[in-house]
């Protein structure tokens, strides 16, 4: 698509310095803009990059504006508008009615009259899938799924059965909902695997990153509230919570029976013990340990910053005697 700046002026909600007609057909970083381009400035890293640009508008702050030698659009946060103005200029493609006839459907489905179903889809019995829906090659949706409106699933993904799915929600290629939970019990040295009697049960406009994991419940249901974001390799355990507009950075791990509030940020390759519960608008910065409840907002961090491994050694050594030194410390003042 294409548009006027005054157009995606109005659209990000941002202010206009320069030519309200002329007409943006493109989005691109201030580095690699041409003419025609639209780029943005979120990061003053970048902003030795603006005063070479080719792009024939930026999105930037007031304050960056005045380094900006082109059309500027600016706004209090350039990179929400960036991100509305990327939507409306390229937005998802839509599919039409159509059923493949490589797709194997079950009986007893009731599927919506205008769903897309792409070739190697393989549904189940009872699946219900609401209007609007786009089913991609290889999904596998197995029996008594239900799937809501406007939901798109991405090749590969698997929905285990009884799983359901609200409206608006996108799961990105490879992701699989309701797998079996790690639910077992030692006998004398074995391993006696426990069925997961719950499902998985996912709310509106909730989108899943490629090869994410969420294991269904071991009696009542895993469950991700509406507009929770999830990036990739993920994995979710069994009768975890997540609440309403939770962020999840990649290659997090969560174990089972975690409740984790809303509007969180979780960072990426976090790990979270199982059965303790995080409240609402916590941040965790990425790398960092949660073994225990966190009570209070804020933000929470114990990854160990990279340093020169010379320094890493030497401070590791130290830390292994952290004890002895104490002890003689406290020694010394008794």
């Amino acid at each position: 698509m294409s548009a006027t700046l005054g157009e995606l002026a109005k659209i990000a909600n941002a202010s206009l310095r320069g030519d309200s007609q002329f007409k943006i057909t493109g989005l691109n970083t201030l580095k690699k803009a041409k003419s025609g381009d639209i780029a943005f400035l979120s990061n003053r890293h970048y902003i030795h990059y603006l005063d070479e640009t080719n792009a024939s508008a930026v999105i930037l702050t007031e304050d960056d504006s005045r380094l900006c030698k082109t059309n500027a659009l600016i706004s209090d946060n350039p990179y929400l508008s960036y991100a509305k103005i990327a939507n409306y200029l390229f937005p998802p493609k839509k599919y039409l009615p159509y059923i493949d006839k490589l797709a194997s459907i079950g009986e007893d489905c009731e599927l919506a009259k205008d769903i897309h179903i792409a070739a190697g889809a393989v549904i189940g019995n009872r699946v219900t899938i609401d209007v609007s829906c786009y089913i991609g090659s290889g999904v596998i949706i197995s029996d008594d799924v239900s799937i809501g409106k406007n939901t798109r699933l991405l090749s590969g993904n698997t929905l285990c059965h009884h799983v359901k799915i609200g409206d608006n929600v996108i799961l990105h290629p490879g992701a699989v909902i309701g797998s079996e939970g790690f639910g077992m019990a030692e006998d004398k040295g074995k391993w006696l695997t426990i069925p997961q009697l719950g499902s998985v049960v996912i709310g509106n406009n909730v989108e899943i990153g490629a090869n994410t994991t969420i294991d269904r419940g071991a009696i009542d249901d895993t469950i991700i509230e509406d507009g929770v974001r999830i990036d990739n390799q993920v994995q979710i355990g069994h009768n975890v919570i997540i609440g309403e507009g939770t962020a999840i950075a990649g290659c997090v791990a969560i174990a089972g029976s975690a409740k984790i509030g809303k509007r969180c940020r979780i960072g990426g390759l976090s790990a979270i013990s199982g059965h303790i519960e995080i409240c609402d608008d916590v941040m965790v910065t990425g790398m960092s340990g949660v073994p225990n409840t966190i009570n209070e907002p804020g933000v929470y961090s114990s990854g160990v910053p990279i340093t020169n491994n010379r320094t890493w050694r030497r401070n590791m050594a130290r830390l292994r005697n952290l004890d002895e030194i104490i002890r003689k410390i406290l020694k010394k003042l008794d």
